[in-house]
């Protein structure tokens, strides 16, 4: 058992880890957006045949900045799964989540440098790339999910259960799902702003209706589409699992995520309107993150062994 000093350490360490992490994320999707991918050529781990480039271009800087940073990010990744071994008993959730942690890290490299090598980078606009795309961001959301269940379950609360949890499990599988979906779609019409940029916004939806536009182009249409309906179902999931799991937890949770959601709502629309700038695109990718943290933590605390259940019908008293 670790002392009260350790475990309060290592619940710091893991919070700023996934803090960290994040930033590393939204570098990486800057280098997409301003067509960095390609700084280094098609090279890695190297950066155009040199471990440290000399007289570096800017988007070379931008890659290199960005695999400097992921390497580091490794560093951090491997000690949280090592500390949190060494400092948890068997069977404690924590050990768990800090090795699929790892190992969703490792995946993360690998996507990475999978993209370099087969070139899946800079104006590559063919459809293979929007598949690397997709498994980059669903290996991400992973990755970030078991981040945060590891510095949850650091702060010393229940693990959670599938089993025998009605409504709310299935309403949280179904918001996970849709939110890993969505999250696909953003990614996709992500790569068609980068690789097709509007001149302006009507311009955009003529190559958005458009039945000659690259398929990149016409499938953009769907991520709002769907991101109104998963809000819809995430909002709705969020309220009843608060009521089905009467716990400041899972309310705290609920209302964190039906905030963020309308939030990223409101950064879709205006990273329309703007034609989908690089900034723009950073702060809808961090407020997307930020709601898949807060629906991972609710689904901690309301699937949590413990967690109170008013779905649990008492026992009447028998009329006298």
């Amino acid at each position: 058992m670790s002392s009260p000093v350790s475990s309060r350490a290592y619940r710091v360490f893991s919070w700023t880890t996934l803090v960290y992490t994040l930033a590393v994320v939204l570098w990486g999707a800057f280098v997409r957006a301003t067509g960095s991918g390609a700084g280094c050529g098609d090279h890695w781990p190297v950066c155009n045949g040199e471990v440290v480039p000399r007289a570096p271009s800017v988007q070379t800087l931008i890659e290199y900045t960005h695999r400097v940073t992921s390497g580091l990010a490794l560093v951090l990744a491997v000690t949280l799964c090592v500390w949190g071994l060494r400092a948890h008993a068997k069977g404690h959730p924590v050990r768990k989540a800090a090795v699929f942690s790892l190992v969703f890290m490792l995946t993360e490299a690998a996507v990475g440098a999978g993209l370099v090598l087969f070139k899946m980078v800079a104006g590559n606009e063919s459809i293979a790339r929007a598949w690397w795309m997709a498994a980059h961001l669903i290996n991400t959301f992973l990755l970030v999910g078991t981040m945060t269940l590891t510095a949850w379950w650091a702060g010393g609360r229940e693990q959670l259960t599938w089993r025998r949890q009605g409504l709310a499990g299935w309403l949280v599988a179904g918001s996970l799902v849709g939110l890993l979906v969505l999250g696909v779609s953003g990614a996709i019409a992500a790569l068609g702003d980068t690789l097709f940029p509007a001149s302006s916004l009507a311009h955009g939806l003529r190559q958005d209706m458009s039945p000659t536009s690259h398929l990149l182009l016409r499938l953009r249409m769907v991520h709002p589409m769907l991101a109104v309906l998963v809000g819809a179902l995430v909002v709705f999931s969020a309220a009843t699992v608060a009521k089905l799991r009467p716990s400041p937890a899972v309310k705290q949770a609920a209302m964190q995520l039906g905030v963020l959601y309308a939030l990223q709502l409101v950064a879709g629309m205006v990273n329309v309107l703007l034609l989908a700038p690089a900034w723009m695109q950073l702060v809808h990718l961090l407020l997307a993150d930020l709601v898949w943290i807060a629906l991972v933590r609710l689904s901690a605390a309301g699937l949590a062994l413990g967690a109170p259940r008013a779905d649990v019908m008492k026992p009447e008293l028998s009329p006298t």
